[in-house]
């Protein structure tokens, strides 16, 4: 008899990210002789979706090629949260990952609570991949986790990149991997039932301060009461859709930018008008990027205020940008530098 279907569903994922980091491995011109199978860790809190994957990482593992390890991440915003991530290290432990740590973070302010702790996150687990030499870390990310960052994107008016969510694949190298993307959080909940594998539920995932919460506990239910079944998988499908559009207009604006600029490689405004609106602000803030602004802070306001020298050109003056870049129109070219 084979595993309860939820097991073999998230089996299933990570052994297709497996087989896609060993085959880049093989394909790395640097390995030598005497290389080590691939590290990959998981990210690990101890919830469901991260136990389940922790979970299906261990057994996969032990029929590939691949050494297997955690990282959870104490944020420090509760009481106990040492004692919690200690938990989780032994979890990992005893489902045979090694290395398998937890790394303590100090959460900063900047861009709200959740911002901040993702990017505490993150840098620990770029830290963690780093001091181990890891190939991979997987992610548990979800289908639902999808739609929800979706109709976040969507409530801030963001642009089509915003909406198509969360990649499969991102950060540096390839880095981070999302196995769970086209997997329901039901399933991977199931698969721990099945498995009985101890999980914890963040109070903070249930805490209406955060947007995240309301909006999986409240907005979703409206909206499949009001729209019906099928909103979830429909919002993730156009994120994906979403994504492909987003990619290809930006290789038509990394393209397209060697053509907008004159011999010393200043951006001519006349040429820049004739771009279609979406590639020419994708060029724009590509420029506005390379001179300094950090791209996390550079809002979708902030090119269409640039995007305004070119196309509402009455004579303002230059337009500020985070990382003290400046935007100015001068003489038919448009001019941005860091001051």
């Amino acid at each position: 008899m084979g595993p309860h279907p939820a097991v073999a569903a998230i089996r299933l994922a990570v052994r297709r990210v497996l087989h896609d980091v060993l085959t880049e491995h093989q394909t790395d011109p640097a390995p030598t002789g005497d290389a080590q199978p691939p590290l990959v860790l998981v990210a690990c809190s101890g919830g469901a979706d991260s136990m389940a994957l922790a979970s299906a990482l261990a057994f996969e593992a032990r029929k590939l090629p691949v050494r297997a390890g955690g990282v959870t991440v104490d944020h420090g915003l509760q009481d106990g949260s040492d004692t919690r991530a200690g938990e989780v290290v032994g979890r990992m432990t005893a489902l045979g990952l090694t290395p398998a740590e937890a790394v303590a973070v100090t959460v900063g302010r900047e861009g709200g609570p959740e911002a901040a702790a993702r990017d505490a996150r993150y840098a620990a687990l770029d830290a963690a991949a780093e001091r181990y030499g890891a190939a991979a870390i997987l992610l548990g990310h979800t289908r639902d986790d999808q739609a929800e960052t979706v109709l976040l994107g969507l409530a801030r008016g963001s642009g089509i990149r915003s909406l198509s969510g969360m990649a499969a694949i991102s950060g540096a190298s390839g880095r981070y991997r999302r196995p769970f993307l086209q997997l329901d959080r039901q399933t991977v909940r199931k698969a721990c039932v099945a498995q009985e594998l101890a999980v914890w539920d963040d109070p903070h995932n249930s805490d209406p301060a955060y947007t995240r919460s309301r909006l999986r506990h409240e907005g979703l239910p409206a909206l499949e009461k009001a729209l019906g079944k099928g909103v979830v998988e429909a919002l993730a499908r156009t994120a994906q859709l979403s994504r492909d559009d987003a990619d290809a207009l930006d290789t038509w604006a990394a393209d397209a930018e060697t053509s907008v600029r004159d011999e010393a490689g200043t951006l001519e405004c006349a040429k820049l008008h004739g771009l279609p609106p979406a590639v020419r602000r994708r060029v724009l803030r590509r420029a506005v990027i390379a001179e300094g602004a950090p791209a996390g802070s550079l809002f979708a306001r902030h090119i269409e205020e640039v995007d305004r020298l070119i196309t509402g050109w009455r004579g303002q003056g230059a337009i500020n940008l985070p990382g003290r870049v400046e935007a100015r129109r001068q003489g038919g070219r448009l001019v941005i530098r860091q001051g």
